[in-house]
């Protein structure tokens, strides 16, 4: 299991940011901004593009939307700052943002600046890296579920983030929502995405309430203690947070969670450690959570099939962009393969109804 630094790379070509520019700007707006600047890249990420700024003795984090971008509503950068100024002083897991630009004229984007904080990440299901045993396993895997169950315990209207989403009717405008993504994002004729999208429009459960939902809460947007890897110092990526439907959140985790049996090939691209010996389940997760968070999940299986479709679609949005010649980034080639193991997983859950 690889148990990664934060760590940065080289900027991949293509995606070079203007350092005079950037340091020009960040000089004028940002207090206490002061020597040369220096970029580098975390190389991991696969939707909005994350950087790292070497500023004189300081170190910041710069997001900025993916080159070739055609979604604006999925890559706001405007609100995602918005979102963790409001939420960090709440939720300490959240980083603290420092600046917001919608001057397209500084990088050729929107792009916010926020503190960097240091930890590993855990990616991949089969390197070397950190020894976790199965005490460690389940460690990570409650502190991960517990995590989650935290956010959703946060008063939002207190944290002043009720304008950032509108909870009514959101399990709806989501399934319909993602189903419209992936006909935008087809680059050949899906039929079992297509299968699940018109169950899941079948099939919606009643709304379960209204969260601070991080909507892609998974390992590899964890930020974990290197001296003690089940602490999490923080939560990553929330370029797609909002306000809606707990359980929408949980099924999205679900959706990245794979156990031991399931089939090898969606364990040889798991997005984290859910599969080593030790590791809570799919139906222990939900189990966890609902001890946690005092929510009942009654549709364990509709929310588990949603975060399957979801995750295929988002790959699928990926990968047509490697399609359509936005990006040369050779990891993009092959997701199609990926968009169909998604699929394929949830039409043996909607087969059977069971996690």
């Amino acid at each position: 299991m690889s148990a990664h630094p934060h760590d940065t790379a080289p900027i991949r070509p293509g995606e070079e940011l203007p350092v005079e520019a950037l340091a020009a700007y960040l000089h004028e707006h940002l207090p206490g901004a002061a020597g040369l600047l220096a970029i580098e890249q975390f190389p991991q990420g696969h939707s909005n593009l994350t950087y790292l700024l070497r500023l004189g003795e300081r170190e910041l984090v710069l997001r900025r939307p993916p080159f070739g971008n055609t979604v604006k509503t999925a890559h706001d950068m405007g609100r995602e700052y918005r979102m963790l100024a409001r939420l960090s002083p709440v939720f300490p897991a959240a980083p603290r943002p420092y600046l917001y630009c919608d001057d397209e004229s500084v990088i050729g984007s929107p792009f916010y600046v926020m503190e960097r904080r240091r930890g590993l990440i855990l990616r991949g299901a089969a390197a070397s890296g950190l020894s976790i045993d199965s005490q460690m396993a389940q460690g990570l895997s409650c502190a991960l579920v517990d995590k989650l169950a935290e956010l959703h315990a946060l008063d939002y209207r207190a944290a002043g983030l009720a304008d950032l989403g509108k909870p009514e009717g959101y399990v709806e405008r989501q399934v319909s929502g993602w189903t419209k993504r992936l006909e935008q994002a087809k680059t050949a004729e899906l039929p079992t995405m297509d299968r699940v999208a018109r169950w899941l429009a079948e099939n919606l459960p009643a709304e379960s309430g209204a969260a601070v939902i991080h909507n892609d809460f998974k390992y590899d947007n964890l930020l974990l203690d290197a001296a003690h890897p089940t602490r999490i110092v923080a939560v990553l990526d929330w370029e797609m947070a909002t306000i809606g439907d707990p359980l929408m959140d949980l099924g999205t985790t679900l959706g990245y969670w794979v156990e031991a049996r399931d089939a090898e090939p969606l364990r040889r691209d798991a997005f984290g450690p859910t599969a080593l010996p030790g590791s809570l389940t799919r139906r222990e997760l939900v189990e966890r959570y609902q001890q946690q968070s005092d929510r009942a999940v009654l549709h364990a299986a509709f929310y588990y099939c949603f975060g399957l479709f979801k995750l295929g679609v988002i790959v699928q949005q990926i990968h047509a962009r490697y399609v359509r010649g936005h990006t040369s980034d050779p990891r993009f080639a092959r997701l199609d393969a990926l968009v169909s193991l998604t699929a394929e997983q949830a039409d043996r859950t909607l087969e059977s109804g069971r996690l």
